[in-house]
């Protein structure tokens, strides 16, 4: 079994890595360059308490960040939540001579807009072959932001650092989120093959008899089935059809609803248990809420 490493706390991640002890508890960001100890993370995972943003430049070697030939080469950025893992496969000493790593603990934002709104920021939640890739002018945005936070920590915490703090992740973050939208943009005919083989899922998922032994699909399991995170595909759905993966799924379901119930004789409950409902109520409630109709209403008026 792989070996686990757990860091609770950002002062003992850093010394983890053989870099100094943090200038403020509950932020720090250090450059790839001062890594002493990386080779020992080789074969490992390791999961933190705390957020990470990694920054690096140019070409990658270690992980498949998912570039393709739509996207910038400049700049790769990815983005890990509290209790995400990290899977180290090998170190390569090219990839610690340039690039930095931004990390956050939750504390730090708790009591902040951006804590309650943390959430909204999705890529916290994509994979690594998801990453971010910037132009150089985003590059140049990104790292004055970064500059800023620095400077505040490394000066006398007082209370307004600590706002000034959270406020430049929060701006960076939400250019982040400008990015990947600009990126998601720059995709889009990746991205049309990718929903028209999400539409053959649930045809082929529909024409089996997996809706009776494993319900409805979900989110999970059709971003697994197309090699993607859930949040990351449900984002894409969201940004090219202005529905996310949750809504799609309905759709076909309902679509597939109407249909049955216009052209068999089969009672509501027979139909919500052949569309994967596990209770007819839910179905019915689904339906209503879809249509504006209860399934018998819709069944009756045409």
């Amino acid at each position: 079994m792989r070996e686990i490493i757990e860091f609770n706390t950002i002062s003992s991640a850093l010394h983890a890595m053989g870099l100094d002890k943090p200038k403020h508890p509950l932020v720090s960001i250090f450059y790839h360059r001062d890594i002493k100890n990386g080779p020992q993370f080789a074969g490992k995972s390791i999961v933190s308490s705390f957020y990470i943003m990694e920054y690096k430049e140019g070409e990658t070697s270690s992980f498949n960040y998912g570039r393709t030939t739509y996207d910038f080469e400049e700049g790769t950025l990815i983005f890990l939540a509290p209790g995400q893992v990290l899977t180290v496969n090998e170190w390569y000493e090219k990839d610690t001579v340039s690039g930095w790593t931004l990390l956050f603990h939750p504390d730090l934002i708790r009591k902040s807009q951006l804590g309650q709104n943390i959430d909204n920021y999705s890529f916290f939640s994509y994979e690594a072959n998801e990453a971010l890739h910037i132009s150089d002018e985003e590059k140049n945005i990104i790292t004055g932001l970064r500059d800023k936070i620095v400077k505040e920590y490394s000066q006398n915490i007082d209370r307004q650092s600590q706002k000034l703090i959270v406020t430049s992740i929060e701006l960076l973050l939400d250019y982040c989120t400008r990015y990947y939208n600009r990126q998601f943009f720059t995709r889009e005919n990746l991205n049309k093959d990718i929903i028209t083989r999400f539409e053959a899922l649930l045809k082929t998922y529909y024409d089996s008899n997996k809706p009776l032994e494993k319900g409805i699909p979900s989110v999970k399991y059709c971003g697994e089935a197309l090699n993607m995170s859930p949040n990351y595909f449900s984002d894409l759905l969201k940004k090219e059809t202005g529905r996310n993966a949750q809504d799609h799924i309905h759709f076909f379901v309902i679509e597939k609803a109407k249909t049955q119930l216009l052209n068999s004789g089969e009672s509501i409950s027979h139909i919500a248990y052949d569309l994967g409902f596990e209770y007819p109520q839910n179905f019915s409630k689904l339906f209503k809420k879809k249509t504006g109709l209860s399934p018998s209403e819709y069944r009756d008026i045409n």
